[in-house]
């Protein structure tokens, strides 16, 4: 999408700015039993309530947080997800996924309920070692998604990984 809004016919996103500070927006909606979205870890700037059952969150470019998707109809789960999206900056190129606008860096997209909670495991691991999951390594994402996509278990993040990640991102390209 580019341009100064989003349309509200798709998904009721309010309106983006064309400023350097635009930000990437995920809508959230919760109907009881029906369907819930909702963040595990990343840092709003900003939310704004749409309705009772709605709201919009508002990423700055660069940020990381994990967007998890649940539905369920009167025969059961339909469908479980959690992405680990990097938030774009405006213009920049990036992937498409629903309910966030205008998309943004997937580092990990993971469907069916059984994969989705080994990575709310790997997620809680990570901040029991005392690590904010939105200052993990993008790589390490890419490496828990690959894993779990072809049924092996990923590799713990452990402190000193995430030591080596800094130093790197130190260090610079």
């Amino acid at each position: 999408m580019t341009g100064a809004t989003a349309s509200h016919s798709h998904g009721g996103v309010a309106p983006r700015t064309q400023s350097a500070d635009a930000f990437t927006q995920v809508e959230l909606t919760h109907i009881e039993k029906r369907l819930e979205n909702w963040i595990r870890f990343g840092d709003k700037v900003r939310e704004q309530v749409l309705d009772r059952s709605r709201r919009v969150f508002f990423y700055r470019p660069g940020s990381v947080f994990a967007f998890v998707r649940w539905a369920s109809n009167d025969f059961g789960t339909i469908t479980s997800r959690i992405d680990i999206v990097r938030a774009v900056a405006l213009g920049e190129p990036c992937q498409t996924l629903p309910f966030v606008r205008p998309g943004g860096e997937i580092l990990l997209r993971i469907e069916g309920w059984p994969k989705v909670e080994r990575v709310l495991q790997h997620i809680d691991a990570i901040e029991a070692i005392g690590v904010d999951p939105t200052e993990a390594s993008p790589d390490h994402w890419r490496h828990v998604h690959n894993r779990l996509t072809v049924g092996h278990e990923p590799r713990a993040y452990t402190v000193n990984h995430h030591q080596a990640f800094l130093l790197r991102r130190r260090a610079g390209p």
